[in-house]
């Protein structure tokens, strides 16, 4: 597998999953760097969360497989 080229913001990969920006974030910590998920960090300690391709389609799984246990729609 080629190493990822690019990451989305948590903001990002909300807006793409169609889902509220707190939800991925509870869910996000279920998530561990070879899952896609890792950390950009800027200056001044200022960091955000990311995901690669495949974190976002982790993400959207466990989404999914959490809402069909409580039959709750997606926000």
């Amino acid at each position: 597998m080629a190493a990822p080229s690019h990451a989305f913001t948590l903001k990002r990969a909300a807006q793409i999953l169609k889902c509220d920006e707190d939800l991925s974030w509870e869910i996000a910590d279920q998530l561990e760097p070879e899952d896609g998920m890792l950390w950009v960090y800027d200056t001044e300690e200022i960091h955000t969360l990311a995901f690669t391709q495949r974190g976002i389609e982790f993400l959207n799984e466990i989404i999914e497989d959490q809402f069909s246990q409580t039959d709750m729609p997606a926000v």
